[in-house]
């Protein structure tokens, strides 16, 4: 998308950018990676070229994870992962690792047969992490998918039903509740500690926050794990966040 803007507006000819896919980043940051590209910081060689087991490429890392540690206030309990594979590879990774953890695992050895997982379908990209799972082999409990129109009878998402319409499984049986909080393609964005609030403590909650993390506060400390692709609000393409 164009408008009217006038080159004084706009330098070096660049666009209002209202893609759905990366979103805009700061000019004064592409023009720091411009001028630090062949040479980042006077070491000689482009970040492109560099070991990840540089020190330089290290305080790097360790620069971008305290800052997002500070803006998100994440408690020190919390670890923070810069990974490869988009927010889509997360679909996989949150139900392999979570399953796999210590806790699920005796918690599942006490309940004597598979725990199940929770999912919470509200569009697209909910709708993807359960197809996801169930292709893994997972225990599958959908809690809800969709709400049924008023004027089709047929399933739509457009909105979240009330709480009290939620299949929430048993908490001793359950591993974890996933659920993704702003559905892009469909447009329901949860609002912030309504899924939280509405299951029970002793379950984690894992959250997909693709395109909303960093829109506004989070209590991390009430979160199982979140994840999140990083080209929404934090950076460019490529780069997905779990904590």
């Amino acid at each position: 998308m164009t408008p009217s803007a006038t080159k004084t507006d706009l330098p070096h000819d660049r666009v209002w950018n209202f893609s759905a896919g990366p979103s805009v980043l700061p000019q004064s940051v592409l023009e720091e990676v411009q001028r630090d590209l062949l040479n980042y910081k006077g070491h000689g060689m482009s970040v492109l070229e560099m070991s990840h087991r540089s020190k330089v490429y290290g305080s790097i890392i360790s620069e971008a994870e305290a800052t997002l540690r500070r803006v998100l206030n994440v408690p020190a309990n919390y670890s923070i992962l810069f990974l490869q594979g988009g927010g889509t590879g997360e679909f996989a990774a949150a139900y392999l690792n979570l399953m796999a953890s210590k806790s699920v695992r005796e918690k599942q050895q006490r309940l004597g047969k598979p725990l199940a997982c929770d999912y919470i379908v509200t569009g697209g990209w909910s709708k993807s992490g359960l197809k996801e799972v169930k292709r893994l082999g997972a225990n599958v409990n959908v809690v809800l998918d969709g709400v049924k129109s008023a004027t089709t009878g047929e399933t739509v998402y457009s909105s979240l039903p009330p709480v009290s319409e939620w299949n929430l499984g048993k908490p001793e049986e359950t591993a974890y509740v996933y659920y993704c909080e702003n559905e892009t393609v469909h447009g329901v964005e949860t609002p912030s500690n309504f899924v939280v609030d509405a299951v029970d403590p002793s379950v984690p909650v894992i959250c997909d926050m693709s395109s909303n993390m960093l829109s506004r506060p989070v209590d991390v400390s009430r979160f199982g794990a979140i994840v999140a692709g990083a080209q929404k609000n934090m950076g460019p393409a490529g780069v997905s966040i779990a904590i």
